[in-house]
């Protein structure tokens, strides 16, 4: 138990031996294509450095990331595995990225030139890119149509500027049979033709965690995993195929305080909740500072106490949060009690899927805004 756990009864628990679990199964799942992890947005609440690391002994080839900060914090951790950055990034970022050794996405010629100026001043000799193709997710890439434009520039600059992948995202893979992907398969293969033999010597992806696992033919050279990395599914219509993955991320916390409230008193702000009978109430102390949206206790929530669900009672506060414990002398709970919010106890489970049905958005958003001041306890939980 490290010093900060004295400071506060709130944390998150990381499972590295599920997410190696879940890595190890999806490498054999997709194989012979290679395994990129993406670690962006701090691993999606995870931790970076920690998950990295475990991705790369459990097989991955290589990262990825959104931003060059992140490099700078994989490479400051001493982890030398190709880091690709997954969009173009702002010209005074380039410095710092080549004497890193990033990965570079390119779909302007204007940014590739940059990238040559840059890398020429510092005296770096190769900067590899992956060309990222616009096939209909309409965020970013180079459009189909331009696409032998760029490949050309990028080829006169060799060997300085090194084309080492070409790749694109689908936007509807969660939803497998959407018309959207045989659309963007079909330019995606359209553009590689294009490009005739080069594209035997190039890393060629196309695949987020859920086109790895529900479009095996587009697995080509190595697919990028995020979300099923962490043991949850991209969508409903993939659960059936993550049941074999396991869930990294627990929040935990314990009991701070504990009252009664008489029938007919408001809790929290607002009062918007009422007692209805005299009940024991249990202070938390987390809240939406910590990630716990504010509203998630008007959709129902609930939280583990002694292996038993009760629900979140008033409006979810910065700091503190409160539960309905049920009548007085019906179950015991004391401050100090462990407290889930996301996990198992007993055989009881709530899942950060389970948070993100109830307010209306994906499980993406419920783990990356766990707030920085949770701590993040690294444990190796054999299943």
């Amino acid at each position: 138990m490290g010093v900060s756990n004295v400071n506060r009864w709130a944390w998150a628990e990381v499972d590295l031996a599920a997410y190696t679990h879940n890595i190890e199964y999806l490498k054999s799942l997709v194989a012979p294509a290679e395994v990129w992890a993406v670690v962006k947005a701090n691993a999606y609440g995870h931790g970076a450095v920690p998950i990295a690391k475990s991705a790369l002994t459990a097989g991955a080839s290589g990262l990825c990331v959104a931003l060059a900060s992140e490099v700078v914090e994989l490479r400051n951790a001493g982890v030398e595995a190709p880091v690709l950055v997954l969009s173009q990034q702002p010209y005074e970022s380039l410095t710092i990225l080549l004497q890193l050794a990033a990965t570079h996405t390119v779909y302007s010629i204007e940014y590739v030139d940059e990238l040559v100026k840059y890398a020429t001043a510092l005296g770096v000799s190769q900067v590899p890119v992956h060309i990222k193709i616009d096939t209909g997710m309409h965020r970013v890439g180079v459009a189909p149509q331009l696409l032998m434009e760029l490949v050309q520039h990028v080829q006169k600059l060799s060997p300085r500027i090194v084309l080492e992948g070409i790749y694109t995202h689908f936007a509807n893979a969660d939803v497998p049979d959407h018309p959207a992907n045989n659309e963007q398969n079909r330019l995606f293969a359209e553009s590689l033709n294009q490009l005739g033999h080069l594209s035997e010597s190039l890393k060629i992806h196309s695949c987020n965690s859920a086109a790895a696992i529900r479009f095996p033919q587009e697995r080509r050279s190595l697919v990028r995993i995020g979300i099923s990395s962490y043991g949850l599914s991209p969508g409903p219509e993939l659960n059936d195929d993550c049941r074999e993955l396991e869930p990294v991320m627990s929040l935990k916390a314990r009991v701070s305080h504990v009252h009664v409230v008489q029938p007919g008193q408001g809790v929290s702000y607002g009062h918007r909740a009422i007692a209805e009978e005299e009940c024991v109430v249990a202070t938390i102390p987390l809240g939406y500072a910590d990630g716990v949206p504010r509203k998630l206790w008007s959709e129902g929530a609930e939280v583990l106490i002694g292996g038993r669900r009760f629900p979140i009672m008033g409006v979810i506060t910065m700091d503190q949060l409160m539960v309905n414990c049920g009548p007085v002398g019906h179950y015991q709970v004391a401050v100090g009690d462990e407290v889930v919010f996301i996990g198992k106890q007993g055989s009881e489970v709530i899942t950060a899927t389970d948070w993100a049905n109830a307010l209306g958005t994906i499980a993406y958003e419920v783990t990356c805004g766990i707030g920085a001041r949770i701590e993040r306890q690294y444990v190796e939980v054999h299943h």
